[in-house]
């Protein structure tokens, strides 16, 4: 991987389950599905917000409690509960008016893959889909829901002299 590409990110595109969370979720009696994530990941986009990057998540799934998590985190673009996720990014793109190089994108599955072509860097977790692990342009050390955020996003900061400065 040529480290020089994450000079030039200036916003973070996420996927949820398995970049997030660990893919783990736990089915109450009542049918809620619960998932856990890592606080530093959160506080991470939290940071890099308040650096300047521009924060998306952009997840096949819904939850509510994932939506309000991000919300208290001021992430200010959630798409969520999509048939595929290419429209959702290139209407984010176009929104910002973003060009490809300037966008990461993290995702860990299958419906993530046609995404990677459209972004500047293809990221995935330690512990992605075998066609993500073999399509991303950098894997992380860390797994989803173990700080793989976290990893991605000091990574880029600290390349732009921007992490704790």
């Amino acid at each position: 991987m040529d480290f020089s590409k994450f000079r030039q990110i200036t916003t973070f595109v996420f996927d949820v389950d398995g970049v997030f969370t660990d893919n783990s979720i736990l089915v109450t009696e009542n049918g809620d599905l619960l998932r856990t994530m890592n606080t530093r990941d959160g506080q991470a986009l939290k940071y890099a917000m308040e650096k300047g990057y521009n924060i998306a998540i952009i997840t096949k799934g819904f939850s509510k409690g994932v939506r309000i998590r991000f919300e208290m985190l001021g992430v200010p673009h959630i798409y969520d509960s999509l048939k595929e996720k290419v429209s959702a990014f290139e209407a984010y793109k176009s929104m910002l008016n973003l060009h490809k190089e300037e966008i990461l994108y993290m995702g860990d599955d299958l419906p993530d893959l046609p995404v990677y072509d459209l972004a500047g860097i293809s990221v995935c977790p330690a512990d992605a889909a075998i066609d993500n692990l073999s399509k991303a342009q950098y894997i992380t050390a860390k797994k989803g829901g173990e700080g793989c955020v976290r990893e991605i996003i000091e990574k880029v900061m600290r390349i732009q002299n921007k992490w704790l400065i």
